[in-house]
């Protein structure tokens, strides 16, 4: 049986060098990038195509051979493959649902209790050469998070970590979901524009989708309430950057932990660089060294499911 698997872009995950993707299968190509004109090539004879966040688009899938029936999206959102052109071809479309689960729940958190006590202005501040907050008095905003209302978009597994955190740190949670659920102790279930209206801190954890694309633009941020923050560990794409940047700008919003953005890397010239209401972070919530590990060992358990003919995680047939 064909057990050849391919690794499309195994830098994005390895690099550092320090993974072992040969438990994958004892017949396996890794390559650190692929261009477009690359993939078809790189895939002929493969049964099995790794990818991590690369675009694989209807006009590639379709000119992909025979051999390949499974493409493993090494992650939870899986917007970069088009799964209506995969099934059309036959193959099978796996994600990695949990792996980095509790790593992106701690980043959610961490940019939340830095937004809470200015951390940012506060080490630009001492980066200028500033100490007033050590010689005179506390020059900025420093908060407490216990009793405030933290609200949540996406109440799937990173979602619910954070509002596990959230209850420890004293927080209420209000929470937006596609899939109605009962209350819980200190969880209320609601609709987006509550959640809006009410929260202290937003945090969005739900896929990017047609329907979550800028789910998160003008409007929505002007139901907001100034002194709220919002907080991004999901996809970049689902707020509206530039709506984002001017609510900011124009202190209708009180501030901004980004770890994706719309644009990864944003362009040198954003000014979300350099705002100091805003903390960004380089996508890192999954890049920790035991999660990547993780995340490797649970693709291998797809390809080995997928070739026993059980498949596992598949976002598509």
């Amino acid at each position: 049986m064909n057990q050849r698997v391919v690794v499309l872009n195994g830098a994005k995950m390895n690099y550092d060098g320090k993974l072992d993707f040969s438990v994958l299968s004892p017949d396996t190509v890794v390559y650190d990038d692929s261009q477009a004109d690359e993939i078809v090539e790189r895939i002929d004879g493969a049964a099995a195509v790794i990818t991590k966040e690369m675009p694989v688009p209807s006009d590639i899938i379709q000119r992909f051979p025979d051999s390949v029936k499974l493409i493993v999206e090494a992650g939870t959102g899986y917007n970069n493959i088009d799964i209506e052109a995969a099934r059309e071809k036959g193959i099978t479309v796996c994600n990695i649902p949990a792996y980095s689960t509790q790593r992106v729940a701690h980043t959610a958190i961490m940019l939340l209790l830095n937004l809470a006590s200015s951390m940012r202005e506060q080490m630009a501040m001492l980066a200028k050469g500033d100490r007033r907050n050590f010689t005179e008095h506390l020059m900025v905003p420093h908060g407490e998070v216990n009793g405030k209302i933290l609200g949540i978009i996406g109440a799937g597994h990173i979602g619910r970590e954070v509002m596990n955190i959230a209850i420890v740190l004293g927080m209420e949670v209000v929470v937006y979901t596609r899939t109605p659920r009962p209350d819980e102790n200190h969880i209320t279930y609601t609709n987006l524009e509550t959640v809006l209206r009410t929260c202290d801190y937003l945090s969005i954890h739900c896929p990017l989708t047609d329907k979550t694309r800028h789910l998160i633009d003008k409007d929505a941020i002007a139901l907001m309430q100034p002194s709220a923050c919002i907080i991004n560990t999901a996809r970049g794409a689902i707020i509206d950057e530039p709506a984002l940047i001017e609510a900011l700008q124009e202190h209708r919003l009180a501030g901004a932990g980004l770890d994706v953005q719309e644009t990864e890397p944003p362009a040198a010239d954003s000014p979300l660089y350099t705002m100091n209401n805003v903390i960004l972070t380089p996508h890192m919530g999954w890049k920790g060294l035991g999660t990547r590990q993780r995340l490797v060992h649970i693709i291998a358990d797809d390809v080995r499911h997928f070739f026993d003919g059980n498949p596992i995680n598949v976002v598509s047939q």
